[in-house]
């Protein structure tokens, strides 16, 4: 079975640490990085184990033993369904600096046949955990990253070899530079100089066309576009959270959407004043009706762009922090439905009340569910003047 080779997951760790940790800065010297990492991905903990130590840094890890989930849904009653963790959950965040997850899945429909309502109501248990996160990640005291360890069930549900998966990782995260923190460091300036392009444009409202595609975004007041900060690696999207209120029209999504152990195909979703009011799917269609039942699932949270001159993934990969990020032949379009992401708010953050946030159209929810279509669409920016120009086509920004 192939593996990349020990150098391969030195710089692949190298990356994760030392540029996508503390927004593109890496870690410092005394800093905590709590490491989420599956039992498949041994190889790779290893390796980032090494990266946070040679950093003078300090690593809590949690290894998370493969296949264990459909087990609890089928055994837990519901008080343990509803069980909080809250001690020791608050007990994480307050002594971590920077959480680094990697994914790396066994078994893409674990959780199929599991009634869908069951796993809903576990997510909802634990959004106080997401809130704690994301209040201390708003005051800078916190950043994150995600990065992708290929298995043999993702190569199967992607139709590639495993060294094919793989292949995408290294060139997608550079690994085969001879320095690839210094590119990423590359790749991010040229992402600020579209960011600061974008935001200078004040746009208010954005129309998606394309086949099967009608869809209207009122941006919102005093928002800001995002990405290249190393959230995730890799990262070429180009996002904004929208005033989900402003949201009319249809998409369609031609992407595939794994979610929890589920799978969905062929997703059409219908818009009215910022609500799906119409959700449809070729199939798992009624997880898809569960997961947006879910407190605020039925409004966006993210609409983003990738444009394809910087994303090197060109391969379906199964897993949406790569597919989320798929450049090919036309970039693609994906937004989240469930929570925002209160960075793209461009005043200051730290006054805002509960209620300054829902007035200003920013959702919150205990989930955020990227969906993705990668055909050809123009998508068409209005401007506070009212000018209208052509914002990305034929997967390119055209500013």
């Amino acid at each position: 079975m192939y593996q990349p080779s020990s150098e391969i997951l030195n710089k692949y760790a190298d990356v994760l640490v030392n540029f996508a940790l503390n927004n593109g800065r890496g870690v410092k010297k005394g800093e905590v990085v709590f490491l989420q990492v599956p039992e498949s991905a041994k190889p790779l903990l290893i390796s980032l184990q090494k990266s946070v130590l040679k950093a003078g840094a300090h690593a809590i890890i949690q290894y998370l033993p493969d296949e264990m989930s459909r087990e609890f849904f089928e055994l837990a009653d519901d008080d343990q369904l509803k069980f909080f963790p809250a001690t020791f959950l608050k007990g994480r965040v307050k002594q971590a600096d920077h959480f680094l997850m990697v994914l790396a899945e066994t078994n893409y429909h674990e959780l199929e046949g599991i009634d869908p309502q069951k796993i809903m109501e576990r997510n909802q248990v634990f959004k106080p955990y997401k809130d704690w996160r994301d209040a201390k990640e708003n005051k800078g005291k916190l950043t994150w990253t995600i990065g992708l360890y290929a298995t043999p069930a993702m190569s199967k549900e992607a139709n590639l070899t495993l060294r094919q998966c793989w292949q995408q990782i290294i060139k997608a995260c550079y690994l085969n530079n001879p320095n690839p923190v210094e590119k990423w460091c590359q790749i991010q300036n040229q992402s600020n100089h579209l960011r600061q392009k974008l935001n200078k444009l004040e746009i208010l409202k954005v129309n998606i066309k394309a086949k099967d595609t009608d869809l209207n975004i009122g941006i919102g007041e005093n928002r800001q576009w995002l990405g290249g900060d190393g959230n995730n690696i890799p990262s070429f999207e180009i996002f904004t959270s929208p005033d989900w209120r402003q949201t009319n029209g249809y998409i369609f999504f031609d992407q595939p959407l794994y979610r929890q152990g589920n799978l969905i195909k062929n997703i059409k979703l219908t818009f009215k004043d910022g609500l799906v009011v119409d959700a449809q799917a070729g199939y798992g269609e009624k997880f898809l009706k569960q997961l947006i039942k879910v407190e605020n699932s039925d409004k966006i949270g993210e609409f983003s762009l990738t444009d394809k001159r910087f994303s090197k993934i060109n391969k379906f990969m199964a897993e949406t922090l790569y597919d989320e990020n798929f450049g090919g032949s036309f970039g693609n379009t994906h937004i989240a439905l469930g929570s925002s992401f209160k960075d793209a708010y461009s005043q200051k953050i730290n006054k805002l009340t509960p209620k300054d946030w829902q007035d200003l159209g920013f959702n919150d929810s205990a989930v955020h569910t990227d969906i993705i279509a990668t055909t050809d669409r123009t998508v068409t920016a209005t401007l506070k003047n009212g000018q209208e120009i052509i914002l990305y086509k034929s997967g390119r920004f055209q500013i």
